[in-house]
């Protein structure tokens, strides 16, 4: 999937050189950078969550702070705020949110390392000062699947992924922080671009070369924003378990995996022949290693990196598996999800939320959301199809199908 967004397309993938005078642009990250999924195991089947279906949707409402403008319970402090700004979930772990199993199956293991919280503005920190911990807006949420189709037994198996089986999946980023940096760099590359001789056929693709001051104040800002989506999504991690120990205390909930889709990471690749190191923006595009890549786990090495891919409430979600294709395909990358096929604006002008709500009940997903025009601008149909989406990323080898997710309950930001 790819569609028009801000700067760089939604699905864009783009790489540079920075030997060869290459660029980094915060509109071909994003403004909610490091926005990304994970999935969680339970060890539970569908009997099981729908004998407390109601009861569960109720209190993962009650515990995820969900919405425009939700505060967590978590209040950082200056010094507090900049040491989860360089130690993304790993300085979570440390504080009691999870084990360092976790970090095992975390992109970067966790941490983004030369993170620079010193150039992340104070208006950034302020904005996320309170939001630990919690979902925000918009296509964020927090989803209780059930896997109802497997199409490759070996991967899926190496997955821990059976037709039948519960799993989690938490969408979300870096909240008012990455938003934050994403604006304000933006408008520093635009005053900058003369100076660097840069012509701007749209200022929304403002960049910087990647070995000047400012490229380099981007990176390390940007790098503290992944840190921050990481550290959050970890702390969603813990605050879904409790609630599962209190009404399943027999589900376990391992991380299978988590990884990002608005980033701009140095990498190696192989272009024309040649390995170089290259800056790779993904903007609403999944990093997507083929097997073997020494980057992931012993234990998913062999069948290649999960990439997750998120659906819209009463559709499906997929895990698919990155294939080695992908490498000189697209630097990688497959797609994140199905982009939107109506404007808010024309949602809310076809659907109203609490009948979405109410249709959706009848299907047996329940839906939980602080607000129904959120809801209404998320409706299903409001979103391209994601089984075309993900057949069309299988058939051109970006990634491999592996498992089809059906939602039963969805809290909604």
């Amino acid at each position: 999937d790819a569609h028009w967004g801000y700067g760089f397309p939604i699905g864009g993938v783009a790489a540079f050189d920075a030997d060869a005078g290459g660029v980094v642009s915060a509109g071909g990250v994003g403004f909610d950078v490091s926005c990304g999924v994970r999935c969680l195991h339970t060890g539970l089947r569908r009997e099981h969550i729908m004998a407390v279906q109601r009861e569960l949707a109720e209190a993962l409402f009650e515990r995820i702070p969900a919405g425009v403008g939700s505060t967590g319970a978590i209040r950082l402090n200056s010094a507090q705020m900049d040491a989860m700004l360089s130690g993304g979930a790993k300085w979570a772990v440390e504080r009691g949110w999870g084990s360092s199993a976790d970090l095992e199956r975390v992109e970067e293991h966790g941490q983004m390392l030369h993170a620079k919280p010193k150039f992340v503005s104070e208006q950034a920190k302020k904005r996320q000062r309170e939001e630990m911990g919690t979902l925000g807006s918009g296509n964020h949420y927090l989803e209780v699947q059930e896997v109802t189709a497997v199409f490759d037994d070996t991967i899926a198996t190496a997955y821990g992924l059976h037709q039948g089986d519960i799993v989690l999946m938490i969408h979300c980023g870096s909240r008012g922080l990455g938003h934050q940096i994403g604006t304000e760099f933006l408008r520093k590359m635009v005053e900058a671009a003369p100076g660097y001789g840069i012509i701007l056929p749209d200022r929304e693709l403002a960049c910087a070369p990647i070995r000047s001051d400012l490229g380099q104040e981007y990176l390390g800002a940007m790098r503290a924003a992944i840190n921050c989506a990481l550290a959050n999504r970890q702390i969603l991690t813990q605050l879904v378990r409790d609630v599962f120990a209190k009404l399943l205390p027999s589900a376990q909930l391992p991380v299978l995996y988590d990884v990002s889709h608005n980033t701009c990471k140095l990498e190696t690749h192989k272009v024309d022949g040649q390995l170089r190191e290259l800056y790779v923006h993904r903007k609403g595009a999944t990093r997507a290693w083929g097997p073997g890549h020494p980057g992931l786990p012993q234990a998913l090495r062999a069948s290649g990196q999960p990439v997750l891919i998120g659906g819209s409430m009463g559709t499906g979600s997929y895990v698919l598996a990155g294939t080695t294709a992908s490498e000189s395909l697209a630097f990688s990358s497959a797609c994140h999800g199905a982009g939107r096929a109506m404007s808010r604006h024309q949602a809310l002008k076809t659907w109203n939320g609490r009948t979405v709500v109410d249709e959706l009940a009848q299907r047996g997903i329940l839906i939980r959301s602080p607000s129904m025009r959120g809801v209404a601008e998320e409706a299903p149909d409001a979103y391209k199809d994601v089984n075309a989406v993900v057949d069309a990323a299988d058939v051109a080898g970006l990634a491999r199908k592996v498992a089809r997710l059906e939602p039963l309950v969805c809290i909604k930001g």
